[in-house]
């Protein structure tokens, strides 16, 4: 049975229901579930689990190094040190962005993936540019910093204005310049990110398909308080399923304020993201026991029965019901390019 677009805006607005009572309300409890705890097909190596990435074929860690956290420490050898140290011990997938302290965030991951570390990992980075020119630009000027010819996957950043979609695809819009670099070798894969609204992500897939273009992978927040406000589980994250696209998750913690909601704990977040059918689940890590964390939840993740998931969306839907602690959605805190204008182009 195909799951409407307006049966998955129905189940959306049933947010003072809990998860499987708002799924039931519209009929689609057990479908919907088992597709969002479908994970990719996986395998585990040492301390890490391996998902495949979308339709790509690519093996991905299930946890992904943030790359704006890898910009923190104030000794830039720190943060080598970490990058390094998560490769060793088996992630694999390196977020990162061209906007990240002003680029610092990629000149420190191009340092960390010199003596053969850049064959062992899976580079993603990001460009806020919505014309051709800018995109372009940034393009290359990422590529640079990270002193590679060849960016993994190359993803459109902050995508959370409904007009960004028609600015990226337009004439002289930044994805002929995307397009132009993977014709060139310099690009493998595409995709872009969001954090703001499901609706923006429901319409960049819109419009990308009357464009005839199918993105290989889409990052957004999947969080324990996502599923009762403003969900990108519940109404993006099945398309995504259904064609095949490489999900990425992050915001598991809502840079640590979804933690002040003191209903969960990190490794829980962590797990109720891996649960879902994401590829990797991105996060912040500037420490070494935060790093430690990371892999601990690895470690320590099975999957989650439907009367699990059920408890922990009871234990935080009163505080997520206004989305006090999904920042990123109510609040301009995290649009660095409501910021910075100029970087759109």
């Amino acid at each position: 049975m195909d799951i409407s677009r307006r049966d998955l805006l129905k189940v959306a607005s049933a947010s003072s229901l809990g998860a499987v009572g708002m799924l039931a309300a519209s009929g689609l409890s057990k479908q919907v579930l088992a597709q969002n705890q479908a994970h990719p097909a996986q395998t585990k190596k040492g301390e890490m689990i391996y998902r495949q990435l979308g339709r790509t074929g690519e093996q991905v860690s299930v946890i992904g190094l943030g790359g704006h956290h890898i910009g923190r420490p104030k000794d830039e050898e720190e943060g080598i040190k970490l990058i390094r140290t998560a490769i060793d011990r088996g992630i694999n997938f390196m977020d990162n962005s061209w906007d990240y302290h002003n680029g610092g965030s990629e000149i420190r991951m191009g340092k960390a993936l010199r003596d053969g570390y850049r064959q062992k990992v899976f580079l993603m980075t990001k460009i806020d540019g919505r014309t051709k020119e800018a995109a372009a630009k940034q393009i290359d000027e990422s590529l640079k910093r990270l002193q590679t010819d060849r960016i993994d996957l190359l993803q459109h950043h902050e995508v959370i204005r409904m007009e960004d979609p028609d600015r990226i695809f337009a004439p002289g819009g930044a994805m002929e310049a995307v397009l132009e670099a993977q014709k060139a070798g310099k690009v493998r894969y595409i995709g872009f990110t969001g954090h703001k609204d499901p609706l923006v992500h429901l319409r960049m897939l819109d419009v990308a398909d009357q464009n005839n273009f199918r993105f290989d992978t889409v990052q957004m927040p999947l969080n324990v308080m996502d599923a009762h406000f403003r969900s990108f589980e519940r109404q993006v994250l099945p398309r995504l399923v259904k064609d095949k696209i490489g999900v990425l998750g992050m915001k598991s913690m809502g840079d640590q304020n979804i933690l002040k909601s003191n209903t969960v704990k990190p490794i829980e977040c962590l797990h109720y993201a891996m649960n879902l059918p994401t590829s990797t689940v991105i996060t912040g890590i500037e420490r070494m026991e935060i790093l430690d964390q990371a892999f601990e939840a690895a470690r320590t993740f099975k999957p989650m029965s439907q009367e699990q998931v059920q408890a922990l969306l009871n234990r935080t839907r009163q505080a997520a019901a206004k989305g006090q602690y999904e920042l990123f959605k109510t609040t301009n805190q995290f649009d660095s390019t409501a910021k910075n204008p100029e970087w759109l182009g």
